[in-house]
């Protein structure tokens, strides 16, 4: 089913490593992944919060969400927030943006085993 954006929401569920760009792949196709997962619809009331939350963590500490839900919210978010800016993204921006999709695809792939 397509979401508001106009992507093909794939649930977590229904989420293979392959479904996943690596962390090396152009910015573009991460956020695209990104668009998978509607945020501010599994998240209505706290989206931002999550996500905000989880960046200020991550230049804090390098650390990650532990979830699968919550790492997808935080890369849609991601994808929202430097959309609306309208610029490229920052180097820390981008580390943080590739490392969300790393860790994503590690949640994935080890599930798989």
């Amino acid at each position: 089913m397509e979401n508001q954006f106009g992507h093909l929401e794939i649930l977590n569920e229904d989420l293979s490593p392959d479904d996943i760009p690596p962390a090396s792949a152009i910015l573009a196709e991460i956020f695209v992944f990104g668009l998978t997962y509607d945020g501010y619809e599994h998240h209505p009331e706290d989206c931002a919060t999550i996500a905000n939350r989880a960046a200020e963590r991550y230049r804090d500490t390098g650390a990650l969400p532990d979830s699968l839900d919550e790492l997808r919210a935080c890369l849609f978010f991601e994808q929202r927030r430097w959309h609306h800016f309208g610029c490229p993204l920052t180097e820390d921006a981008t580390r943080y943006v590739r490392a969300l999709a790393e860790a994503i695809r590690g949640l994935v792939s080890a599930a798989e085993v």
